[in-house]
């Protein structure tokens, strides 16, 4: 079976390693590449396996392969679709996140649910080691998704759409910091925006950077 993936962040890498162990040799796809749909439609894929790509993926990809495009989404969905979810899942204080795989439609995080799987916030995660769990509950999901996507033995199901919340790629004026918060609201925000865009207060006229806090219960 012929497959191309299609990631770039931190998130997609340990998706990316076990692909290769099972065996399935994906292909490294690259929208950013000159006459890159010609070069796609040249390979033929059977399938394509999306993990925080950054790019939306153009209707005339979606398709070309007998299987589709699946996406492995770090949030529970219809919660916290688009670029931020697991910033957004911090800054909420929720308990629980999760992963799910779409299938994909030319709308943003927005196709059918073939499966999820729920992940419970046991502690005060930073947002690379909230990254780095669901990176690996991510990998483990698709490989158990594949086989049976291929076998048809999975039915997508549409996401309940009215439920749907949307997330923002922060920058760095988000980062600002607001004394006025409360100390959990601001540990939320320091954890959930640390390394990028990262947090930061004005000191002495100065830009003063946040990289860390401890939030005192007195």
């Amino acid at each position: 079976m012929k497959l191309i993936f299609f990631g770039t962040s931190d998130f997609s890498k340990p998706v990316f390693e076990a692909l290769k162990k099972e065996g399935y040799s994906p292909i490294v796809g690259d929208l950013a590449s000159e006459n890159y749909f010609e070069k796609f439609k040249s390979l033929n894929p059977d399938i394509c396996i999306v993990a925080a790509y950054g790019k939306i993926i153009p209707k005339e990809y979606l398709e070309i392969p007998k299987y589709g495009f699946l996406n492995i989404h770090p949030s529970l969905l219809p919660k916290y679709r688009g670029p931020s979810p697991i910033q957004a899942t911090i800054l909420n204080g929720d308990k629980e996140t999760g992963v799910t795989i779409i299938l994909m439609d030319e709308k943003i995080d927005h196709g059918p649910i073939l499966l999820n799987s729920k992940f419970e916030i046991r502690n005060s995660k930073k947002y690379k080691e909230l990254e780095r769990e669901l990176a690996k509950l991510g990998a483990k999901l698709i490989i158990e998704v594949l086989p049976k996507w291929i076998r048809g033995e999975l039915k997508p199901m549409e996401q309940n759409h009215e439920e749907a919340t949307a997330t923002k790629k922060f920058s760095w004026p988000d980062g600002k910091i607001d004394w006025s918060k409360s100390a959990k609201d601001l540990d939320r925000q320091i954890r959930a925006l640390n390394p990028e865009p990262g947090t930061w207060t004005k000191w002495d006229g100065k830009i003063l950077k946040i990289l860390d806090a401890l939030p005192i219960p007195e």
